[in-house]
């Protein structure tokens, strides 16, 4: 009998580590996102630069600190906006077990592009 009850808290309380562990990783890519979408918006506020310039710099931060699934499920976009360029993310980030819901986000960036004198 003490065996099944061990066996039961046991699994009980991998499967909390292994919810956890997906919130923490989620939460860093939230932070990855975040920060790839301000590099992203910073590159394509230069004078010269184009969304095309703003997204490559997004791109290329995603994929250095957020490989794998979750960086593949990261959609970036970015346009100039009044003067400004507008970098955007939609997130979708599936949980690790079943019955665990996928979390969904979106991220913005925005910086005021730089004008000749």
């Amino acid at each position: 009998m003490t065996t099944i009850q061990y066996v039961a808290a046991v699994a009980l309380s991998l499967v909390v580590f292994v919810t956890m562990a997906n919130f923490v990783v989620d939460f860093y890519a939230r932070g990855v996102v975040r920060s790839a979408m301000d590099e992203g918006a910073r590159a394509g506020a230069a004078v010269d630069a184009s969304p095309a310039d703003c997204e490559r710099r997004a791109r290329d931060v995603l994929a250095n600190l957020l490989a794998g699934a979750a960086g593949r499920s990261v959609q970036v976009s970015c346009e100039e906006i009044d003067r400004s360029m507008h970098a955007r993310a939609r997130v979708v980030l599936p949980g690790w077990l079943p019955g665990v819901p996928a979390w969904s986000f979106t991220v913005d960036g925005t910086v005021v592009k730089e004008q000749l004198p």
